[in-house]
């Protein structure tokens, strides 16, 4: 029996924390599994990571499971499912969240030191002036917004994973700047000057370039190799399932049409930075631009299409987990329907909120619900 087994044998350490814990450790030293830093990210469901991979088959190490996440978003199932073992792609139409997953899944083993980091925030003549031309006043000083210029000119610099895992941060910093942590509102400056706000989140009086020092150590720690070969995906859900299907596991989270689907809105600047974003017109404002990205799944008038679909084309895959909730349209006794009318066994699971966590119709007594649809 080879080490790594008698490891399991031993421990009865889920596959990943095995595999991690001889690349990085003595067999006889005790190991503790990689975490993924914090989300805060509407809807993210961080906090029910154990409650939805109670539904899924473990995967292990003779053969592990191809898991797909359709709608990745933060990346924290997608995270989790690389911690249990399974050999991930994690897919989002938006940029902004596809930095986090090839930042923390699909790379393994590319961190940041503090003498790059540094780096990233050195003035350049490479820098434009799209955040300073377009959020000083609204999000940031006029000095913030020039420093994030710099930072997205210099990181491009960096090998792509490092590149990838620098942005990571750097949203993530931007979400913890601004207070409610997404920028559907044009209040930041106001609030990052009201005293009782500052004693109740440090965090929006910070400059942004503390508070990227403050979260690299954790992303760095995230970082980790489980032995298998992960992809990030920047592509239209649907557009990825007709070129590809061949998954033992996927886990869809859509937006929640008619609860908070609008997720361009709410991290509109996030794009702008990550994409460089210069080719759209801003609408009232600098929270709605035109022409927004297309997807089906936040309009009801295409929601339904959309999901049949989605259907059709992810019919190869056995096993489909889709989060829902109980304020969406279709509704959940529609949706059901739906799910049923492709032939497949569905189990409906339900788990009620006992906080109001912000967005996608997490509003405390609302259900997040669960959809598992087998084809068995």
């Amino acid at each position: 029996m080879s080490a790594l087994l008698q490891l399991a044998e031993v421990t009865n350490m889920p596959l990943v924390r095995r595999a991690f814990a001889t690349a990085q450790h003595s067999l006889f030293e005790e190991v503790s599994p990689p975490v993924m830093p914090s989300v805060q990210f509407l809807g993210n469901k961080e906090k029910l990571l154990p409650w939805i991979f109670s539904f899924i088959p473990t995967s292990t190490f003779q053969r592990p499971l191809r898991f797909l996440d359709g709608f990745s978003g933060s990346a924290a199932v997608s995270f989790e499912a690389k911690r249990r073992g399974f050999q991930v792609t994690s897919n989002d139409m938006l940029q902004s969240c596809w930095q986090s997953a090839a930042g923390l899944v699909e790379n393994g083993t590319a961190t940041l030191s503090l003498q790059e980091a540094e780096r990233l925030f050195e003035q350049t003549d490479d820098a434009s002036e799209l955040m300073r031309s377009l959020f000083s006043g609204r999000f940031f000083s006029e000095s913030e917004a020039g420093l994030l210029d710099f930072f997205r000119a210099n990181v491009e610099v960096l090998p792509a994973a490092a590149r990838a895992l620098a942005m990571a941060v750097m949203n993530r910093a931007l979400t913890r700047k601004i207070l409610m942590g997404h920028f559907a509102h044009c209040q930041a400056l106001t609030y990052a000057a009201d005293s009782a706000r500052i004693r109740r989140n440090p965090s929006i009086a910070k400059p942004i370039r503390q508070l990227f020092f403050d979260l690299l150590p954790e992303f760095n720690q995230a970082v980790f190799d489980n032995g298998l070969v992960h992809r990030a995906q920047n592509r239209d859900l649907l557009e990825l399932l007709h070129d590809e299907a061949d998954f033992d596991v996927a886990y869809f989270d859509p937006p929640y049409c008619m609860s908070h689907g609008d997720y361009q809105s709410f991290y509109h600047l996030l794009e702008t930075f990550s994409r460089c974003w210069t080719d759209k017109e801003f609408v009232g404002g600098t929270n709605r631009y035109w022409p927004p990205l297309v997807t089906g799944f936040d309009k009801k008038a295409t929601v339904v299409d959309a999901f049949n679909s989605m259907f059709e084309l992810a019919a190869p895959i056995p096993l489909w987990l889709i989060s829902y909730n109980d304020r969406s349209y279709p509704d959940v006794e529609m949706f059901r329907a739906m799910l049923l009318a492709t032939g497949r066994k569905v189990e409906v699971h339900r788990y009620q909120y006992q906080s109001s966590r912000g967005g996608k119709g997490s509003v405390k007594g609302s259900h997040e619900i669960l959809f598992v649809a087998s084809d068995e």
